[in-house]
C-alpha cells in the first residue's frame, strides 16, 4: 500500500519533435501505491509523456524523478512497460516464453530462453498461469489473439517485479470480456503494491475502475478523481468539444454531446423501431 510518498515526480516537462512541443510545462506528481489513467485526444502527448518518464524521450526543459532518482542519459530506476500492440513486429520469431524472458534484460544483454536458471523459468511460468495462459508458451505470438498477445506483454513487464508498471493503450483492441480481465488484473497488482499508470482513449473504463485520472492535452489540463476531474468544463478544454457526462450513484458515464443529440433525434425520427429500453451511450459497470 502506499505511503504517501511520490513514485513519479514530473516538473516543467517539455518534450519536442523537431522543434514542436508535444508537451509544454508539464507538472505532476503520483503517489505510490496510485492507479491512475491518462486521457487526452489523439496528439495529445500521451505516449510522449510514457517515452520521457521511460528515459527514450529527449526532453528540453524541465525533470522527472522516479522513486526520488533522476531519470537521465537513458537510465531509468526498474520499471515495468506494456507498449501497444500495433508498435509490435508481430512476425519476428519468437514463442510467448521468450517474449516474457526477454523482460529478464539486464543492462541491454538477454537472456537466451535456454539459458534461463530454474528459478527464472519459474516466474515466467508463474506469470503464464496468473494471466490465463499458462498453456502457450510454446506458442508463435502472431498466432495469438489480441487479448492474448496483451498478457503476454504484460507478463514480460511483470517478470521483474517492477515497483512501478507503464501500460500504453492496453485495452485497444481487445474484447469487452479482455478489457475487463485486463483493469481487474491491474487493479489486483495494485492492491498488492505496484504503482500503475496507463493512457487510454476509453473514458468510461476509466471512470468505472480507476481511482485517479489526468486529463491531459500538451499540458495537464486537470488531475483527481474521476468523480472531480470527467466535469464538461474540463473535458470542453481537453479534447475541444461538448461532453455529456451522467452520473447516477457511483456510475458515471461519458458521451460526446453531438453523437447523444444524434441518438435522441433517431429515436424521435424513427419511433416505432427505436427501443428505447437501451441507451447508445457505452457504459461500464463497477
Amino acid at each position: 500500500m502506499s505511503d504517501g510518498s511520490p513514485a513519479i515526480e514530473i516538473e516543467r516537462l517539455r518534450c519536442a519533435y523537431d522543434g514542436a512541443a508535444v508537451l509544454e510545462d508539464v507538472t505532476l506528481a503520483i503517489r505510490q501505491g496510485a492507479f491512475v489513467g491518462i486521457v487526452g485526444p489523439s496528439g495529445a502527448g500521451k505516449t510522449t509523456l510514457l517515452r520521457a518518464l521511460l528515459g527514450a524521450m529527449p526532453r528540453q526543459v524541465g525533470s522527472i524523478r522516479i522513486f526520488g532518482e533522476e531519470v537521465a542519459n537513458g537510465h531509468v530506476p526498474r520499471l515495468g512497460y506494456v507498449p501497444q500492440l500495433e508498435t509490435v513486429d508481430w512476425n519476428f520469431p519468437v514463442t510467448v516464453r521468450e517474449v516474457v524472458a526477454m523482460g529478464l534484460a539486464v543492462e541491454g544483454r538477454l537472456f537466451s530462453l535456454p539459458w534461463l536458471t530454474r528459478t527464472h523459468r519459474q516466474r515466467v511460468q508463474t506469470l503464464l498461469d496468473r494471466l490465463g495462459i499458462g498453456d502457450l508458451g510454446h506458442r508463435h505470438i502472431r498466432d495469438l489473439s489480441g487479448g492474448q498477445q496483451q498478457r503476454v506483454f504484460l507478463a514480460r513487464a511483470l517478470v521483474r517485479e517492477p515497483r512501478l508498471l507503464l501500460l500504453d493503450e492496453p485495452t485497444t483492441g481487445v474484447d469487452i470480456k479482455t478489457r475487463h480481465d485486463v483493469l481487474h488484473l491491474l487493479a489486483e497488482l495494485n492492491h498488492e503494491g505496484t504503482t500503475v499508470v496507463l493512457t487510454t482513449h476509453d473514458l468510461n473504463s476509466v471512470a468505472a475502475h480507476l481511482p485517479q485520472v489526468v486529463c491531459l492535452n500538451r499540458r495537464v489540463v486537470a488531475f483527481g478523481s474521476p468523480a472531480s476531474v470527467f466535469t464538461p468544463s474540463v473535458l470542453q478544454a481537453t479534447y475541444g468539444a461538448e461532453m455529456v457526462v451522467l452520473r447516477q450513484g457511483d456510475l458515471t458515464v461519458i458521451a460526446d454531446k453531438l453523437g447523444v443529440f444524434r441518438d435522441i433525434t433517431d429515436q424521435h425520427s424513427h419511433p416505432e423501431g427505436a427501443d428505447h429500453r437501451h441507451a447508445a451511450i457505452p457504459i461500464e459497470t463497477r
